[in-house]
């Protein structure tokens, strides 16, 4: 729970490179410290504030964005996560030169990934992530070389990734298992799928669909090989459980410690 410098930092400092963290790009000071070194081109990636029209400026090539989904798809804070909740299969990388709106710039370039059937928000960040820094290295090298070639976002198929909100992280049995096992996928590493279970919030970290039937929230069965879970269609057979302020478990340890029977009704975590 200590503060620590993020990777980007440590790997700066390394390399005797000023690090500049202005609580933000509003101020003159702040301004006029990122226009100092006259950059040819600004580099933004995963910053969770609009850069003003002024910060856009500053640069005579521009600002350029690594967003992590094929634009106009999925526009906003969580890309990951929405594309991982909505069963999409497949997302990418999109180098985009930004404006005024909330990813709606011209794209340089796109570079789409297969989302494999297991993945969840960490393992999709991370290819996604190393995609990112190869896509924006060839990116500057076609505007250092006067090779850039834009185009304007489709007026189509947009859509908006809303930050994952705690209320979201709470698993409703109603749903389709296909939708819960996709909600704990995109839900780990953080904030963690969430359900009730006699008044204690349970964090489900990984499961699978699996055949059952019952009441939504149902306790179908309860062993070694994890907790089965019936949904409005289907069941889910939790795997990786954790109780409120203990740890990660597989299930046979989960359940030696906490016992579930088969019959107990789980709720929705709120």
């Amino acid at each position: 729970m200590r503060q620590s410098a993020g990777a980007v930092k440590q790997l700066a400092i390394v390399r005797g490179l000023e690090v500049f963290q202005p609580q933000g790009l509003n101020d003159e000071s702040a301004l006029s410290r990122l226009a100092a070194p006259r950059p040819d081109a600004l580099v933004v990636a995963a910053y969770g504030l609009i850069l003003p029209a002024r910060a856009l400026e500053v640069a005579p090539l521009g600002a350029f964005n690594i967003h992590a989904s094929l634009l106009p798809r999925w526009r906003g804070a969580a890309p990951i996560q929405r594309a991982l909740l909505a069963g999409d299969r497949e997302t990418g990388i999109t180098i985009m030169k930004m404006d005024a709106g909330l990813d709606t710039g011209p794209i340089l370039a796109s570079h789409p990934l297969a989302i494999a059937p297991e993945e969840d928000a960490q393992s999709l960040h991370d290819r996604l992530a190393a995609l990112g820094a190869e896509a924006m290295v060839a990116a500057l090298a076609q505007l250092a070389a006067g090779r850039a070639n834009f185009q304007a976002q489709p007026e189509t198929g947009a859509s908006y990734a809303r930050k994952i909100g705690k209320h979201e992280s709470g698993l409703d049995w109603s749903k389709s298992c296909a939708e819960l096992e996709r909600a704990v996928r995109a839900l780990r590493p953080a904030p963690g799928a969430r359900a009730e279970l006699r008044g204690e919030t349970i964090k489900i970290w990984r499961a699978r669909c699996d055949a059952g039937k019952g009441s939504p929230g149902e306790v179908l069965q309860s062993g070694a090989a994890g907790v089965l879970i019936a949904c409005g269609e289907g069941a889910l057979l939790a795997t990786e459980l954790q109780r409120a302020g203990g740890t990660r478990l597989a299930a046979a340890d989960f359940l030696r410690g906490f016992p579930v029977a088969r019959g107990e009704s789980l709720g929705t975590a709120r």
